[in-house]
């Protein structure tokens, strides 16, 4: 059973190396080895070689007839391909001895066709080169006549066009060395051009700007009906853009000529007599580099520069000189130069192609513009005199049109002026507070003396006088008031004038103007006015006279407040009802200077009563006396005197003044009299003492009911001396029993005496009873009065105390 598998086993690994590539029958040979009968399978692969033998012999024995016919019939060939052979080789022999000619007279044709192919050829390469030639002689032309922007157009042609076409040739290759050098010799040469040009618009740009500002000077001065057009100095500005898109719309033609490249071109001088900007300088090298920086494809390099330098300029331009603010001249040739330099940009902004645009020009603007009023608002606070500070804003509004005529945003400059609006009116401020107190000083406070119908004409003039009564006088006759008033309303009006004519050309309503004139006219007249009118009232030495001469002239000025409402409204036509229209405070004013007048008037008067007042020698321990052998003191008949006098003046005040007065220098004769009585050092008064001062009280009372001011009804006068005289008639009547009786009604007979006061005095009479019953003490009246004295002081104090609690 064994032999028969190995058997099979055997078979099966030759078939698989008969069908298997030798390559892969090493694992099948491995797998013989392996095992233990490789004899027998060596023996099954002789004899499957064997057979194999025997069927390759059978083929080939099948086959060999054929192969025996075939090399027959090869060797037949043989001979036939050897006398074809022979044949050909024949026929070649006379094939090349019948050609030799033919290939001479080709080899001819050949020399000819190359000769004729050389000569197109270098007619062709000389037809590329003399072009080649021709230009470059014509750029050295140009270069030799300075026309750098044609000369470049020709090198770039010559470069992109004619020298690719003419091939590779020395002299093109030193022509191509030199394209760049010239290029740099160009770009180096308008560079140069435009240095120059920028300080030369440097050095114009005074003129330029003094230029412009007298254009729109002029132009300010025509009528402001007519329509005009908005930007003065730029009347050929719409024919230059429009030949401007011309040339650079025409097809193939350069941006600007050579010679006319800063549009120089000039026209009929009838059309405009003020030369512009592109008359004063030569914009052409700007233009031409920037042509020529934009062939050379450096147009942003140009453009980064100039703009660079110009704003370097600027802010040179910009720089104020440190004594700009001394004179006019000063602030004029700073704006001039502004000007000029703005000009320059605006005309090229509008004459080239985005090397300046609308947004740069428009920042270096604001950057301006901020510079300026910094430098206005430094230098301006400096001045200190209206006339150059109206000069300066006049000349700041004709700065500010003429750049608005270019399109320039003005309006912060407008705001700025009405800034220094403040500014000026502070300075107006304290010139007309000198004018206000050289008036005063120079003014004698009486009225004006007029002879003569022309002499009262020109003082009504100056001042709206109007009093009937006073017209139907005869001359000569006196005006009620001093000299500072017709002085002071006429500085009035020149002040309101100097205000108006700050408020001109900045383009305010007329309601604005009003309301700015009404506002510096209220601060004139309550803070300048006003502080003039106190100082015065209040200085040393002022008399009453003077004082009284005062209230008289601020009655007149108050009148006239309403003709300075109606003069304001005549110069502004706004009539004063306008909704929240400024209304003058001149009747304010004048009103508290008349009250402070008053005021000053009343304590005037009580210090000089003071004054005699301190000569007041009363003897407070005198004996009793019978009132016929007492008199009136001296001091009293003085004062009494000298009010008397004083009233007689008071006659042109108002009546309510005048009666004021008056009552105040009684109640203030009484309150002191009353003062002497309760005086802590007098300690001891007697009741001769107080007959005394009743005699001087009855003085006083005799010149109240005089009626020494018209105007009182009555004792009206006398009730100022009311509170002494009650005080009086308690103590020299002795009336006690009514008093203390009566005291808390409103009927009682001493109700103005205070208890206190009365006890204070009592005290003191006291002290001096007291020393008399001490002197006499068997006199049984004195020892008797004493009692009395303290009975009545024992009821005074429980009085009190019961009013107290």
């Amino acid at each position: 059973m064994a032999s028969v598998e190995t058997a099979a086993e055997h078979e099966r690994i030759l078939r698989e190396i008969e069908s298997t590539d030798t390559n892969c029958i090493g694992p099948t040979l491995r797998s013989v080895y392996d095992g233990q009968e490789h004899g027998l399978f060596m023996e099954k692969l002789d004899a499957r070689i064997r057979n194999h033998d025997r069927e390759i012999e059978k083929m080939c024995n099948h086959h060999f007839q054929g192969f025996v016919d075939s090399i027959t019939e090869l060797l037949k060939v043989r001979g036939e391909a050897q006398k074809l052979k022979s044949q050909v080789i024949e026929t070649n022999v006379r094939l090349q001895e019948d050609g030799k000619v033919l290939i001479g007279s080709m080899e001819q044709l050949k020399q000819c066709r190359v000769q004729q192919r050389n000569i197109a050829t270098t007619v062709d390469k000389l037809a590329h080169c003399l072009p080649v030639l021709e230009m470059y002689s014509r750029l050295q032309e140009q270069m030799r006549a300075k026309r750098y922007y044609p000369a470049l157009r020709t090198l770039e042609q010559l470069e992109h066009t004619c020298l690719p076409r003419a091939g590779q040739y020395r002299f093109c290759s030193i022509m191509a060395e030199n394209i760049p050098k010239l290029r740099i010799h160009i770009r180096e040469t308008a560079m140069t051009q435009l240095r120059d040009f920028l300080e030369s618009i440097r050095k114009h740009s005074d003129k330029i700007g003094e230029t412009a500002i007298k254009q729109a000077q002029l132009q300010r001065s025509l009528d402001s009906s007519v329509t005009l057009q908005p930007r003065a100095l730029i009347g050929r500005r719409g024919r230059k853009e429009a030949a401007m898109v011309t040339e650079s719309s025409g097809e193939g033609s350069s941006p600007l000529s050579e010679q006319d490249s800063g549009i120089l071109d000039v026209e009929d001088e009838e059309e405009e007599d003020v030369p512009g900007a592109q008359d004063l300088v030569d914009f052409s090298p700007v233009y031409r580099c920037l042509h020529i920086y934009t062939v050379l494809g450096l147009r942003d390099v140009f453009e980064n520069y100039y703009r660079k330098q110009r704003r370097k300029q600027a802010r040179l331009v910009l720089q104020p000189h440190s004594n700009m603010h001394e004179t006019l001249e000063g602030y004029r040739r700073y704006f001039n130069q502004i000007v000029g330099f703005f000009v320059v940009e605006d005309h090229i902004l509008h004459t080239t192609q985005g090397l300046v645009n609308r947004a740069y020009v428009e920042e270096l603007w604001e950057l301006a513009l901020s510079k300026i009023i910094a430098a206005l608002r430094t230098h301006s606070s400096y001045c200190d005199d209206p006339d150059l500070v109206l000069d300066l804003k006049n000349l700041i509004v004709l700065f500010a049109d003429t750049l608005q005529g270019y399109g320039f945003p003005v309006s912060q400059l407008f705001d700025m002026l009405l800034e220094m609006r403040e500014q000026y009116g502070e300075i107006l401020l304290k010139r007309w507070n000198i004018t206000f107190r050289q008036i005063l000083d120079q003014d004698n406070f009486s009225p004006i003396p007029v002879s003569t119908e022309q002499e009262y004409r020109q003082y009504t003039s100056q001042f709206p006088l109007q009093d009937p009564e006073l017209e139907k006088l005869s001359f000569p006759k006196k005006l009620p008031f001093s000299e500072f008033v017709p002085k002071a309303y006429c500085q009035l009006k020149e002040f309101i004038y100097a205000c108006l004519k700050y408020s001109e050309d900045l383009h305010l309503s007329s309601t604005e103007i009003d309301d700015m004139i009404r506002k510096s006219t209220n601060l004139l007249l309550t803070r300048t006015l006003s502080n003039c009118l106190q100082y015065a009232i209040k200085k040393k030495n002022v008399g009453l006279a003077e004082l009284v001469q005062v209230i008289i002239n601020t009655t007149h000025l108050e009148q006239s407040c309403h003709f300075l409402e109606e003069f304001i409204t005549n110069i502004t036509n706004v009539p004063p009802e306008t909704a929240n229209a400024t209304k003058l405070y001149g009747t304010a004013t004048f009103k508290d200077a008349r009250h402070a007048a008053e005021a000053e008037i009343y304590t005037s008067l009580n210090a000089k009563i003071d004054q005699f007042l301190q000569l007041a020698d009363y003897d407070w321990m005198s004996a009793a006396q019978s009132s016929g052998g007492l008199t009136t003191s001296d001091y009293l008949v003085d004062l009494i005197t000298f009010l008397r006098s004083t009233f007689s003046v008071f006659t042109n005040l108002p009546g309510k003044v005048a009666q004021t007065a008056c009552m105040s220098a009684c109640k203030h004769i009484s309150t002191s009299l009353m003062q002497l009585l309760l005086d802590p050092e007098v300690r001891q008064i007697s009741i001769g003492a107080l007959h005394q001062l009743n005699v001087d009280l009855k003085e006083c009372e005799s010149f109240a009911r005089a009626s020494p001011v018209a105007g009182f009804q009555g004792d009206t006068l006398l009730l100022a001396f009311s509170d002494l005289r009650q005080l009086l008639d308690l103590f020299t009547q002795w009336d006690w029993s009514t008093y203390l009786a009566d005291y808390g009604k409103s009927t009682c007979k001493y109700l103005r005496v205070n208890p206190h006061t009365a006890l204070a005095l009592l005290e003191k009479m006291k002290e001096t009873s007291r020393k008399n019953v001490v002197l006499a003490q068997f006199k049984k009246a004195d020892r008797d009065r004493q009692k009395l004295i303290d009975a009545v002081i024992k009821q005074l104090r429980n009085l009190i105390a019961q009013h107290h609690a």
